[in-house]
Formats: structure tokens, sequence, C-alpha cells
């Protein structure tokens, strides 16, 4: 009676933690680890020198695994040092020719002006040289009548022969100085490009009133402008502009009319320095991307982890992609779980699950939750997914893969076991108990803020929380 009595409480006891756990819990036998795994390969192409590590050995993040030769790419490194040497040699000579060319740009500002003024100074000749002809005419006129008057006078032997000579000698001399001055007028006009006489009976004072801009030393002090301002990138808005509405133009780049502003403005925006510097950027970033490159040689770890999967020996040559060996992460680990779609009814993100492996049996429970669903059973997620319009299906449960997150899972800390990829594990999430961090209680999650690749988009706004779901009814 003692052993019926002890074997009906055994039966009791574990049928009741039996019964306690069908109510409570969710299991499955259809789960394993799993992890990150970053595979290691080289950026550049180049013949490995060296290989650090083996399969099974823990790195760090940043640790050299795998070294190339580097001597092909120190030479690249030189060879980016000279030409951006040069690059800025040619820089250093193009700002000097900059800056001579505004020089002659303000050179020959100067010999626009000059030639502007020497033609109104002519101008102003001109009529200073008719008011002479004119003066010369009147001292003619008053000379013709005092010799007409003695030459009466001497015939009636009132005026003496001295006397008379000496009024002809005047006459004369007022003659040659009309005529002087009349060829002052007509040389003055010539030089100025105008006919020795105007026509129509104009003054000889009639001038255009735009010779000032049209002269042809203006002209060609106008061309000689506009050709070193087209050295310097400076364009003038039109091809009929007059002399100084070229200058007024130029005055007009800066809102207060500073030349020595405008100047450091063209010299910043001429298109041969533009060049210069554009070859120096260009050169720069050879160079940094030489010295990229050189850094390239020193394969390293991206991640925490061990090494695996090593396929790659000293002497080997190696091309940019190509797997050279894996690095799995030690902390970055979860289970995925393949539950059964008619247990998913009562699990919901934030749930609490133990975690059992065949590896160490029940002798250690590792603790995780519930992270998130797939969006899509095993089947659909297949190589080669069922084709069920074919008229031959046959309804098959079907399992959908469950993301659990192991909960202070340390492999470092002392009694903690490590968890290898790929054990099987038994899940059994306790669904009678209140989920808990993010997206707690609901099947899917918030939407992520993550950044747009195109620019001009609008920013993203977070979404909308989505009503969680109901908490399931109790059994």
């Amino acid at each position: 009676m003692l052993v019926i009595a002890v074997v009906a409480l055994v039966v009791v006891v574990f049928g009741a933690r039996f019964i306690h756990e069908a109510l409570t819990t969710v299991s499955t036998d259809d789960a394993y680890v799993n992890s990150h795994v970053t595979f290691v390969a080289p950026r550049v192409t180049g013949q490995v020198a060296q290989v650090l590590v083996d399969d099974n050995n823990r790195v760090k993040k940043g640790d050299v695994l795998v070294v190339l030769d580097k001597e092909p790419y120190q030479v690249q490194v030189a060879i980016k040092k000279a030409a951006l040497e040069v690059a800025q040699a040619n820089l250093i000579a193009e700002d000097a020719t900059i800056r001579g060319q505004i020089a002659a740009a303000r050179s020959a500002r100067f010999k626009l002006l000059h030639a502007i003024e020497d033609v109104d100074n002519q101008v102003a000749l001109l009529r200073a040289n008719v008011a002479a002809l004119e003066k010369a005419k009147a001292a003619l006129d008053l000379a013709q009548k005092e010799f007409d008057r003695y030459k009466q006078l001497l015939a009636t032997k009132v005026a003496s022969k001295e006397e008379f000579d000496k009024y002809r000698t005047s006459l004369d001399a007022a003659v040659a100085a009309v005529n002087q001055a009349n060829e002052n007028v007509i040389q003055t006009r010539v030089t100025l490009g105008l006919p020795a006489t105007p026509a129509n009976g104009k003054p000889l004072t009639d001038v255009p009133a735009d010779l000032g801009q049209t002269f042809s030393s203006v002209q060609q002090a106008e061309a000689d402008l506009l050709n070193a301002a087209a050295q310097l990138g400076v364009v003038g808005s039109s091809y009929k502009l007059t002399p100084k509405e070229v200058i007024a133009e130029f005055y007009r780049r800066d809102p207060s009319g500073d030349i020595d502003k405008i100047y450091a403005q063209v010299m910043k925006d001429a298109p041969g320095l533009k060049q210069a510097q554009t070859k120096v950027m260009e050169a720069q970033r050879d160079l940094d991307n030489a010295n990229l490159n050189l850094r390239y040689c020193d394969i390293v770890s991206e991640i925490d982890g061990v090494v695996t999967n090593r396929n790659v020996n000293p002497g080997n040559n190696v091309q940019v992609g190509q797997s050279l060996m894996a690095v799995r992460s030690l902390t970055e680990v979860w289970i995925d779980c393949n539950f059964k779609e008619t247990q998913l009814r009562s699990l919901r993100i934030g749930q609490p699950v133990d975690l059992e492996t065949d590896m160490y049996g029940g002798h250690y429970t590792f603790k995780g939750r519930i992270s998130g669903f797939t969006m899509g059973t095993g089947s659909t997620l297949a190589l080669l997914p069922a084709e069920n319009a074919t008229g031959n299906f046959i309804k098959v449960v079907q399992r959908l893969p469950v993301r659990v997150d192991l909960v202070d899972y340390n492999p470092d800390q002392v009694g903690t076991p490590p968890l290898f990829v790929g054990l099987s594990v038994e899940p059994k999430v306790r669904i009678k108990e209140q989920p808990t961090g993010p997206d707690a209680g609901k099947f899917l999650q918030m939407l992520l803020p993550l950044p747009t690749a195109n620019p001009d988009a609008l920013p993203i706004t977070p979404a909308t929380p989505p009503v969680p779901a109901p908490t399931p009814a109790k059994p």
C-alpha cells in the first residue's frame, strides 16, 4: 500500500506540473540558435602577406585578421603625393598669372579712360584753335583797314613811306597768323578724324556728340580692356555697349562700387584659378583614395566574435569582395522558433520565454523574450515555394518563424554556458505573464524612423502606433 501511495503521489505531482505547463506555456521542438555572421572580404586586390588568425579564434572589432602586400599601394601613395605637389605648384603659378592679368586689365581700364580724356582734350583744343583763328581774323581785318588808310594817305603825301611799310608788314603778319591759326584748326580736326572743313557750312567747332566713344583710339582701348577682362572670365552684357557703359557696368559688379572688392571677386571667380584649384582638389582626392587603399591592406574584423570558415593562406592572390573567412558574433545571438500556426494565437511580442538546449539539457535554462514574427511562413520563404494553384493542394499545418532574443546573456560571465549556432532549443513561452519591453503585446514592431536616401524627400514622420491586440482570454 505504501508503494502505491508513493507512486500515486509522484503521478499527482508530475501530472499537476505537466498540466500547469500545458495551460500556461506554448512550446515547440523546432527551434535552433542563430546569430549574426560577418563575412571578411578584402576591399582591394592584392597578395596575402600574413594571416593572423585561425578558425575558432576569438577576435575583437578592429583586430587585424589578414595583411596584404602593401608595397604596390605605397608606390601609388608616393605617385599621388607627387601629383598633388605638382598641382599645388601649378595653382601658385596660376595665381601669379591671374594677378598679372588683373594688372593688365587695370592698365587697360586706365588706357581707356585716358583715351576718352584725350579725345575730350582734343575737342577742347579744337575750340581753342577756332577761337584763336577768329581772333587772328579780327586782327587781320584791323591790319587790312589800317593798311588801306595809310595807302590813301601815302598817295596824298600825308603819310611817310616808312609808316606805310610798317603797316604793310603788320598786314602780312596778320595774314600769316590767320593762315597759321587755320592750319592749327585743320590739324586738330584731322587728328580727331574729322574732315578739314565741316560739310553743309557747319562751324569749325562742329564735332559728333559721341566722338569720345567712337574715336579709333577709344575703340582700340575698349577692345584691349574687353580682351583682358575675357581672360579673367568677365564678359559684358552686350557687344553694343559704349566705353563709358562698359566701365559703368564693371563698377556695378559691387553695390558700393569698391574697385578693390570687384577685382578680388574677379580673381576668385577667374576660370584659370578655379581650374587650378579643381586640379589640386582632384589630386588631393586621389591621394586620399591611395591612402585609403593602403589602409585597406590591413583587413580587420568589423565585429566581436569567433573566426569560422577560414579559407585563405599567405601567398594567395585575393580579389575585392572575395570571402576569406567569417566572424560569428558571440553576443548578438537569438533563437529562431518555428511555431505551428495553431500555436500563434496566444503569442505576442514581449512575452518571456524559458529556453532549454539539447546540449545542456535541464542543467541550465536561458531566459529570453519574443521580439518579432517573421512576415511569412517557412514554406513561402523556401527556395522552391509550394504552388497550391496546381489543383493538388493538401492542407498542411504551417510553421511561422518567431524570433526570441536572449535576456542578460553574456558568454564571458562565470556560470553562463555559451550557445553555438545551430544548437537545438526547446522554448517555453509563458503566455500568462504580462509582455514587457518594446512593442509589448503586439504582433508587429513599430516603424523605424530611418533616414531616406533621397535628399528631396519629406522627412519621415513617426507612424501612428497600431492598436494593441486584445489579451487572449484565459482557458
